[in-house]
């Protein structure tokens, strides 16, 4: 299992898996091609992102109507939903710890749909901030 750390969190990563840094965003994706993560992180200057305040966003931000439901991802806490666009599957995440918001999304073809999820699932329930993020 190797480690991938941000400046905000870290998250294992196994073998089969690879990450690399764009822009704004870090991009993980299986070895095999079915599907890639991207993961945006937005950090407040002063106060906390509540769960009111999250779903807000999620709401607000996504591109397609999601029936939005609670989860935890490691230490982080928010809202997640999927749908279909484009010939894709989609499942969206924004999950928050404290200062820090992450967007997660995981995208594949709809022919793959549902081939990773566990693995994902399991991914991405090891994810946790970086030193003091709250």
């Amino acid at each position: 299992m190797n480690l991938l750390e941000t400046e905000w969190w870290t998250m294992a990563l196994p073998p089969e898996w690879w990450a690399e840094s764009e822009q704004e965003s870090i991009l993980v994706g299986d070895r095999d091609g079915v599907g890639c993560i991207e993961i945006s992180t937005l950090h407040k200057d002063s106060g906390v992102f509540d769960a009111a305040m999250v779903r807000a966003i999620a709401t607000r931000e996504s591109e397609q109507p999601v029936d939005w439901h609670a989860l935890s991802l490691g230490d982080f806490a928010g809202v997640g939903g999927s749908y279909v666009a484009e010939g894709a599957a989609l499942r969206e995440w924004y999950v928050a710890h404290g200062a820090l918001l992450l967007f997660i999304t995981y995208s594949c073809d709809l022919d793959n749909r549902g081939m990773d999820d566990a693995a994902v699932d399991q991914l991405l329930d090891t994810l946790l901030p970086v030193g003091d993020s709250a």
